[in-house]
């Protein structure tokens, strides 16, 4: 089985080798790695750049902003399975892609997801949330729950028949593609109950206040697009989840 692994990056001089080389050292063999690069200007071109072929594929060029650049690394994969690892994150170890692929092997299903942990930028040994994410329960949607998005692979084939990201949404789009895959048409997950992905803190829709408040706007927003119904207690019970994360 083939793995499709896409990085976007814009300006991440400072990250980009980490999360280049968590791919590269990976146990696991059959994977194809894109990297779709905005037009940054800050020399992670030139890091990209510097590791030649052992990058699958490499485009750099303006886009529509993070989920444009997503659908387009989608649209370029042949892998049987995609995956995302953004220019800030890493695998938790060199089986991370490994347990995934005999997620999908062993379950047979459409899609996987696991935990990942939140850690210090500068130190990333550093834990700071802790997701475990639980086995999948329909329902627990509706209860604020979601698979952590960094560590949600799902089979080509899916992507073709379902659709890819929404761009009309800023920080969101990942929430709304795993509710329109998982809730609406219940396509199939497994979970592989151990930490794949270290993410580091500050990711788009968390950095500020602002940007949290319109990410739970969009979020609701994303149950109404897909002719869904929650519950009014649905956008509180999102966020307040996870104040657990970090006992």
């Amino acid at each position: 089985m083939k793995v499709s692994i896409i990085t976007i990056v814009y300006n991440s001089r400072e990250t980009i080798a980490d999360a280049i080389d968590s791919v590269l050292s990976q146990t696991y063999t059959n994977i194809e790695y894109i990297v779709v690069d905005g037009l940054s200007t800050d020399g992670t071109v030139e890091i990209v750049k510097g590791y030649g072929d052992r990058i699958t594929k490499f485009v750099s060029e303006k886009d529509g902003g993070l989920y444009d650049a997503i659908n387009k690394g989608i649209r370029m994969a042949t892998g049987d399975v995609i995956g995302l690892l953004h220019s800030d994150d890493i695998f938790y170890s060199k089986e991370s892609v490994t347990a995934l692929a005999e997620a999908f092997k062993v379950n047979n299903s459409d899609s996987v997801y696991a935990d990942l942990v939140y850690v210090d930028r500068e130190n990333t040994g550093r834990i700071i949330r802790n997701w475990k994410s639980g086995s999948y329960k329909r329902h627990n949607f509706i209860y604020g729950w979601m698979p952590p998005h960094p560590t949600f692979y799902v089979k080509r084939e899916v992507y073709e028949r379902l659709g890819l990201y929404d761009i009309n949404f800023k920080s969101a789009a990942d929430y709304e593609l795993m509710l329109r895959y998982l809730y609406k048409h219940g396509i199939s997950t497994a979970y592989v109950p151990e930490c794949l992905v270290r993410m580091r803190v500050g990711g788009k829709s968390n950095v500020t206040l602002k940007n949290r408040i319109r990410a739970n706007k969009e979020d609701f927003h994303a149950w109404y697009i897909n002719g869904l119904q929650p519950r009014f207690y649905t956008r509180y019970l999102k966020p307040l989840r996870k104040l657990t994360q970090f006992l």
